[in-house]
């Protein structure tokens, strides 16, 4: 079943997306019609950035670079927490026509270093770590650091050092074009992570779209819970606000903080917020004394992807925010955003899916690659002007993930009579007990609805007879709510008898990634010996 691209704009109360056509021009409306408004608000003492001034401080950046003799279509690592140097630093490299390749900051140097060489950057722009963290360990590439210095008034400056040669471009970058805009990486849970080129056209798209499924406007303002240097902080969280002239606070020390969120959201007036499912489950957590519904912000609504949520954990955070949550699902080879429920007033959400495509088109194939009817699982299948041409120096991975106009996402799902998506799982994570096969993610949304369970992770044990079986690793909230027996007793009751865990492991955390998703591979090798 294949279910085509929804409309990018949303005529029924006259809202339609910025116009753009990359990140070079992304700022330039707010500029002009809204230039004395916040674009962001930075640092511990959270203070404001204008349109006008932060679209200043991306100029003087883009002439500096151009004074260095790097030249358009040419790559540039770009280091830097969620700060307003990363920001800076990401436009400016655009209006230089430089290709920008956010890379984490917390990185192994081994790792870090690794990624810059396989791109061939000629120089790598530096912010601030994370919190004031420890300095990079030095680089093999000339590196530029950045400091954007507001004065309390708000004014802006910028303090750039950029008189290191850059060396001569290398590794990949033969493979990009003029019409590149980043390099992102994907997450690298299960292989090794692999560079990602977008062009500005699909900057485009991914930022229309996100813009017209949450109407975001002017009046709009969030903070910046997840990291830049992946597709959901930075598409959803900053560039689509940006593009819509609304404003992004970002936090203190350039991440988040379940502590000072709430303070902040009220110090941005922010009217939503987007993070990953294991993040609402910590600001769930703390609703009860730290967001009180009736005295909190007015949201117009919550968003939560880059992993499947909870359906019960969907009804929670929705009770506790006083607003609706809306899961979206993407991946770096789509832009990010591929399907998202809608606003209530837009359509019905349905708890437990990922929502409808918003500007793709979604197959769900069997392994023929035919299409499968409602309701049958099958590999979710992306096309559209949000998908990427492939992987840099990866043929053999270009070639098997992305086939006539489609990107094969590994992931499995159905969609339903509606053209709603349902995630189930991811195709390499599927344990094979005998002849069954089982979803870790499905038992962990039943896992997840035992109560005093707060978070759980399923992994493959090898078998010699089965070949593999199951077991998971529990976080609870009350040992005395959910002991073992408990466990196992809501398992049986809701579960074939072939999914119930075999063997269950109580931890005091789980390993997640930068992105903040569950480390797999890291959950596999800490609890399957």
């Amino acid at each position: 079943m294949a279910v085509p691209a929804s409309a990018s704009a949303r005529a029924a109360d006259g809202y339609r997306p910025p116009e753009l056509t990359g990140l070079a021009d992304l700022l330039d409306r707010p500029t002009r019609e809204r230039p004395r408004a916040r674009a962001l608000v930075v640092g511990a003492s959270r203070r404001p950035v204008s349109f006008r001034d932060l679209s200043a401080l991306a100029g003087d950046l883009a002439a500096r670079l151009a004074a260095t003799g790097l030249r358009p279509g040419d790559p540039i690592g770009l280091v830097a927490a969620g700060t307003a140097e990363f920001v800076v630093a990401l436009f400016g490299a655009a209006r230089a026509g430089l290709v920008a390749a956010p890379l984490d900051p917390a990185l192994p140097a081994p790792e870090l270093a690794a990624r810059l060489d396989a791109l061939g950057v000629p120089a790598v722009l530096l912010g601030p770590s994370a919190d004031g963290g420890p300095p990079l360990a030095p680089l093999r590439v000339p590196a530029w650091p950045l400091r954007v210095e507001v004065s309390p008034a708000g004014t802006a400056a910028l303090v750039a050092d950029l008189a290191a040669a850059p060396r001569q471009a290398g590794g990949a970058a033969h493979e990009l074009t003029s019409g590149d805009a980043l390099v992102l990486h994907t997450s690298g849970t299960a292989a090794r992570a692999r560079m990602v080129p977008l062009t500005q056209a699909n900057v485009t798209a991914s930022v229309r779209g996100i813009c017209a499924t949450y109407r975001l406007g002017p009046g709009d303002a969030t903070v910046a819970v997840m990291p830049f240097f992946h597709g959901h902080g930075l598409f959803a969280s900053l560039l689509a606000s940006l593009a819509g002239g609304g404003g992004v606070l970002l936090p203190a020390g350039g991440r988040f903080s379940a502590r000072t969120f709430w303070d902040d959201m009220r110090a941005a007036s922010a009217t939503w917020f987007t993070a990953v499912p294991s993040l609402h489950e910590v600001l769930l957590e703390r609703a009860e004394f730290g967001h009180p519904a009736p005295q909190g912000p007015p949201l117009r609504f919550v968003r939560s992807s880059s992993a499947p949520l909870n359906p019960a954990t969907q009804r929670a955070l929705e009770r506790a925010f006083g607003a609706p949550l809306l899961s979206a699902y993407g991946m770096t080879e789509s832009t990010h955003q591929a399907t998202s429920e809608p606003l209530p007033q837009d359509g019905v959400l349905k708890h437990g899916s990922a929502g409808r495509p918003t500007g793709v088109a979604v197959r769900v194939v069997d392994r023929e690659g035919r299409p499968c009817p409602a309701g049958v699982q099958g590999e979710v299948w992306l096309s559209g002007p949000t998908v990427a041409r492939g992987y840099l120096a990866d043929p053999v991975e270009t070639a098997r993930g992305f086939s006539g106009g489609w990107l094969r996402t590994g992931d499995l799902g159905s969609l339903d009579e509606d053209g709603h998506l349902r995630l189930t799982g991811r195709i390499t994570t599927v344990i094979r007990r005998g002849t069954e096969k089982i979803s870790p993610e499905h038992v962990e949304d039943v896992l997840a609805g035992c109560p005093g369970v707060a978070e759980a992770a399923v992994f493959a044990l090898p078998d010699a007879v089965y070949g593999q079986r199951v077991g998971a690793a529990l976080v609870v909230r009350d040992p005395e709510c959910a002991g073992a027996d408990e466990v196992l007793r809501h398992c049986r009751e809701r579960l074939a008898p072939f999914e119930v865990p075999e063997r269950l492991v109580f931890v005091a955390a789980l390993p997640y990634t930068a992105k903040g998703g569950l480390d797999r591979r890291a959950v596999a090798a800490r609890f399957a010996r």
